[in-house]
């Protein structure tokens, strides 16, 4: 037993205390954030190209807002605003390396695709992008490399066991012709395939279904857009099936096709102030991809609040998701969840204090039928009334709660007797209920105030977030049943 619980816990956050990364949370893997994709079998990111504008650091923070969990960087970006003249690539040092995993964890992000750039026919440098690529976690390189470089491409593939996507900027590009990518790859291994750019087909006058049919089996990624007119290179993008792209017959026709891989976000237009439009393309996308093949995540609460339980007027959620306070009293779903993952970002104003509490089995008594995992900015003097403490009954194992009116990131999952809650890429709470066989007393001998002995608490009911007197805000609510 005590092997299995040290090979199951403790080495995953062991490997990421040495190395300072984490992948996705395999499925039973609740040691970092989970992903939340719609669908089982795409991947929705965002090509940070869309916020060129800003920094790395900034485009990251931009992407954790939309709820959003995987990125495709490009070469070039400069990493924040303090280190302008530290540039996104393969020439990273070591510690801002390490820098960009702990900003990836903390907010649950992950690199899947960095593009584009170019591979040369020179295998040490070449190998430079290989190896950052491995470093960093990335599944897939997208490249538009000259023809006498691709048997060192094919070759690197195999050995580092990484996509190379060839991606077609408009004509006339050297790959803006699908026709091209298909005579290129014939005969190359797997590895190596396309980044269809749907806009840019369209910008050079590519019918894209037309397209997505010559390159069937070759399609690794996509970057997804559509755009205002046909055939003409200066047209912007627009939101995703706004346009001529027909977006929901392509993702349909994908569908069909079995493809599975990632659609990255380039949305070439409104620089400074494209959320807006972004928002829409997501809640576009997610609204075809969760009829095709859903993957159970949701939203826990609709857009207009209608599945909520909660004093008229005292909350909204508002175009950004962004749901707030504006009267007094808590909010709760009206369906009942059982075991469960929850996904949730949460912004605190000084002194800020609040909770989430799941498995509600009686609203008229909450506060002894339910479990309440903390929110405060540090603590409210109790011994278990920490950020993150599951309230009255056990403490977090790190403080990791960020300053007020900087985001936070939550996932917590209940499954039967175990609570899990990871916080801002750190796991923090690993609880077994049964553990908690008597009322009013904590498994170390100290009292709580319950008057049902966890072991024998609710194990379904209501999910609730609590107000307590000071501003807060809460985004990316969302739930998967297990």
């Amino acid at each position: 037993m005590i092997r299995n619980s040290f090979r199951t816990h403790l080495l995953p956050a062991l490997f990421i205390l040495l190395f300072g990364f984490s992948q996705p949370a395999k499925a039973g893997d609740f040691t970092s954030h989970v992903t939340t994709d719609i669908s089982k079998d795409w991947k929705l990111g965002m090509q940070l190209w869309t916020f060129h504008k800003y920094t790395f650091k900034e485009a990251l923070d931009k992407t954790a807002s939309l709820g959003i969990d995987w990125i495709e960087a490009y070469p070039g970006q400069s990493f924040s605003k303090e280190d302008l003249d530290v540039k996104i690539g393969p020439d990273l040092s070591k510690e801002k390396r390490t820098e960009i995993k702990k900003m990836l964890s903390e907010r649950g992000l992950h690199i899947i695709n960095f593009g584009v750039i170019g591979i040369p026919n020179n295998e040490e440098e070449a190998r430079k992008i290989f190896d950052f690529a491995k470093d960093m976690g990335i599944e897939t390189i997208v490249s538009e490399p000259k023809e006498d470089a691709f048997d060192l491409i094919e070759k690197l593939c195999e050995e580092y066991q990484i996509n190379v996507a060839i991606h077609n900027h408009p004509k006339p590009s050297r790959y803006w012709d699908p026709d091209k990518v298909v005579e290129v790859t014939k005969g190359r291994s797997k590895l190596i395939g396309a980044c269809v750019d749907v806009g840019h087909w369209i910008r050079s006058g590519i019918n894209p279904a037309e397209g997505l049919k010559k390159l069937e089996g070759r399609i690794i990624s996509f970057h997804f857009g559509d755009v205002e007119k046909f055939g003409e290179k200066s047209s912007h993008d627009v939101i995703w099936g706004q346009g001529v792209a027909k977006s929901e017959k392509l993702l349909k026709q994908l569908h069909e096709m079995g493809f599975k891989g990632v659609f990255s976000i380039e949305y070439e237009y409104n620089w400074l102030a494209s959320i807006p439009d972004v928002r829409q393309c997501i809640r576009f996308f997610n609204n075809v991809a969760a009829n095709l093949n859903p993957s159970g995540w949701k939203n826990l609460f609709a857009e207009d609040l209608s599945n909520a339980i909660f004093k008229k007027g005292s909350w909204k959620l508002d175009e950004n998701n962004i749901l707030s306070i504006v009267g007094d009293s808590y909010i709760w779903t009206n369906e009942r969840y059982e075991n469960f993952i929850l996904n949730i970002d949460f912004k605190l104003s000084p002194k800020a204090n609040s909770g989430v509490f799941v498995r509600a089995a009686d609203l008229k008594n909450y506060v002894q039928t339910s479990i309440e995992i903390q929110i405060h900015e540090s603590g409210d003097g109790s011994k278990h009334g920490q950020c993150g403490a599951i309230y009255d009954c056990l403490s977090p194992g790190k403080m990791v709660v960020k300053k007020p009116g900087e985001w936070n990131r939550y996932t917590i999952v209940c499954k039967d007797n175990k609570i899990y809650v990871v916080l801002n890429g750190t796991q923090i709470i690993d609880m077994d209920l049964n553990k908690w066989t008597e009322a009013h007393k904590n498994p170390d001998g100290t009292k709580n105030k319950f008057n049902t002995a966890y072991k024998e608490m609710p194990r379904s009911g209501h999910i609730g977030l609590q107000y307590h007197g000071h501003p807060l805000w809460f985004r990316n609510i969302k739930v998967k049943e297990l």
